[in-house]
């Protein structure tokens, strides 16, 4: 079986093609500056080079007919006929209330999506522009909607609501829904399967830090809090979002800057978090540059994402009352030894031993806590590409 994975954001799409039996992954690459007069695909071939093609894609439409185009090339494409696809599973942002499993496309299911683009006004458009496009090209051809945050679904209430009034929780559903659901579910699942150990008994923080972060807690195989909140702006610090701020110092600054919703929207969304503190970059190899040459700023910066990190963490443990298993994935969970081991040392209260030999490493499945750690620390790779497939290929 054959699944082509979509993930389209306003302005990219990412794609993966899947042979399901083996696992393998056939095809890849991204589409960047969709409506943009310098539009382009760039293809990863299998030997890793990477081939660019500038072509103008004023929509999605556009960008996944040349995607589908590319995937037939008698140069560089990996099957014959695109009746070879067998199915195509969308990651979809926002599920809200209505989804806690991944779901196959129907005209009802797209209608719920529809009423979610409130509460995920950049991402839920572009999921729907990806579904209609190859509804359009490839009629027929069953599709599956994979949400971010369908796994957070088993949080009890007591966890996901805000204390507000509660009249705006049944207006309006404000409520803790989190996000990076996908790999969330796909870590803590790997995790267990990595070590050898029933996932119904164990105790889990998964630290899911990158350019965007979250951390979630995972009791017996389900989620029971995570920290990021109604939109992705709540909880850590991360590259360009604020993370956790008081909302009197909301208002505050929208007071003294004059400041409507949309600007400070942007403020916190893309102009905080490391950047924002650091003034040199939201990436964390700029500040640790910028740190060696002796920037107080950007010190800060990464000490700040580190303490908030090391809180959440602290704060889960005492939530599930006890901790078995912490796993660091994606962008620098994968690929900053430093900033794992700074996190480790920070939560040395719980039992964690360091070893620093086993933290030296980058994207590879490992574990880098010592032998007698009270806590198992674990680098997973996170995979929510596959796990996208995967739902899809249970579901056709």
């Amino acid at each position: 079986m054959k699944i082509l994975v979509l993930n389209c954001g306003s302005s990219s799409i990412k794609y993966k093609l899947f042979e399901m039996e083996s696992k393998q992954v056939m095809a890849q690459g991204g589409i960047e500056k969709i409506g943009l007069p310098d539009s382009f695909l760039l293809v990863k071939l299998p030997n890793g080079e990477k081939v660019k093609f500038e072509k103008s894609m004023p929509e999605h439409t556009v960008g996944i007919e040349l995607i589908l185009e590319k995937l037939v090339d008698p140069q560089i494409g990996c099957i014959k006929d695109l009746k070879e696809i067998n199915a195509v599973g969308h990651r979809v942002v926002h599920g809200g209330e209505k989804f806690n499993k991944s779901v196959l496309i129907t005209p009802e299911v797209k209608a719920e999506i529809i009423k979610c683009v409130d509460l995920a006004p950049l991402h839920n458009p572009a999921n729907l522009k990806g579904i209609d496009a190859i509804e359009k090209i490839l009629p027929g051809v069953p599709q599956v909607a994979v949400f971010d945050t369908a796994f957070h679904q088993t949080m009890p209430e007591h966890a996901y609501m805000y204390a507000l009034p509660y009249e705006l929780y049944e207006k309006y559903a404000i409520r803790r829904y989190g996000f990076h659901g996908t790999s969330h579910r796909y870590v803590s699942a790997r995790v267990c399967e990595y070590l050898g150990v029933d996932p119904k008994k164990q105790k889990i923080v998964t630290a899911h830090i990158g350019g965007g972060g979250s951390c979630a807690a995972v009791l017996n195989g389900e989620c029971v809090d995570t920290s990021m909140g109604l939109t992705p702006v709540e909880g850590l610090v991360m590259g360009t979002r604020a993370g956790d701020l008081d909302l009197g110092a909301a208002t505050f600054i929208m007071d003294k800057e004059h400041l409507n919703t949309a600007q400070f929207n942007e403020l916190v969304n893309k102009k905080s978090g490391l950047l924002g503190v650091s003034g040199v970059s939201s990436d964390c190899r700029d500040i640790e540059a910028a740190i060696n040459a002796g920037n107080h700023r950007a010190d800060l910066a990464r000490k700040m994402f580190i303490y908030r990190t090391i809180k959440y963490i602290g704060a889960y443990a005492a939530a599930m009352n006890g901790l078995d298993i912490l796993v660091f994935t994606a962008g620098i969970g994968e690929n900053d030894p430093y900033i794992r081991a700074e996190i480790m040392k920070g939560l040395r209260f719980l039992g964690i031993e360091v070893d620093e030999e086993a933290n030296k490493v980058r994207g590879e499945e490992r574990i880098i806590s010592k032998k007698g750690s009270k806590v198992t620390v674990c680098l997973i790779p996170t995979d929510e590409e596959l796990m996208i497939a995967s739902d899809t290929a249970a579901l056709v």
